[in-house]
């Protein structure tokens, strides 16, 4: 089949959109901020990241807490998902009074973070601290925010010989509908530039 989005058949005939399944898996941002109202922790299925050198993610959405509080800020701080805390992240989105604290609401470990000031999730495998580099208004409602990354928190016990081990973290990523899916079995492959300096 093929549908054009803007040529008014809804979904192409299809009972559900499935853009969001075609582009899958997408990793979780576990975004948090501080506004004047308070913290807030929110999961984002639009993030990634963006650039290495400097390292930059990017996560986009509705203007709701998250993106108010960073446009007041200027600072987020990204949280990775672990598959142990999908019900908590899940909690965390849940549409709420501006002002509530997510952290409390889904029972989450705050610490502080370093580089910022900005809330985190205390367990966390992993969190990037971030400064506001660009703030993009997409269309339809939607704005997304970059950010560089100014300190990176790993937890000692998802390191394993120097790496940050996902088979250890198993990350959750997002898929369509009301579907997600855990990194369980990651595999090596050697791009062919590689192959000299690698000896394989």
């Amino acid at each position: 089949m093929f549908y054009e989005p803007k040529a008014g058949l809804r979904n192409g005939g299809l009972p559900h959109n499935p853009f969001k399944a075609i582009v899958a898996p997408r990793p979780i941002g576990w975004i948090s901020t501080r506004g004047g109202l308070g913290d807030n922790l929110a999961p984002y299925s639009f993030f990634n990241a963006v650039n290495d050198a400097p390292m930059q993610v990017m996560f986009a959405g509705g203007l709701k807490d998250s993106i108010t509080n960073l446009r007041e800020v200027g600072v987020f701080a990204v949280n990775v998902v672990a598959e142990s805390m999908m019900a908590q992240m899940n909690a965390s989105s849940e549409s709420v009074a501006r002002g509530v604290d997510e952290f409390a609401l889904a029972g989450v470990e705050k610490a502080e973070c370093v580089a910022i000031d900005c809330p985190r999730v205390a367990l966390a495998p992993a969190t990037l601290e971030c400064r506001l580099v660009h703030l993009l208004e997409l269309g339809g409602g939607s704005w997304m925010a970059v950010g560089e990354v100014a300190g990176v928190h790993i937890r000692e016990e998802y390191l394993r010989s120097g790496r940050f081990d996902l088979a250890l973290v198993r990350p959750a990523a997002r898929l369509g509908y009301m579907d997600y899916a855990v990194v369980g079995e990651p595999f090596e492959l050697v791009r062919p530039d590689e192959l000299g300096r690698t000896g394989a």
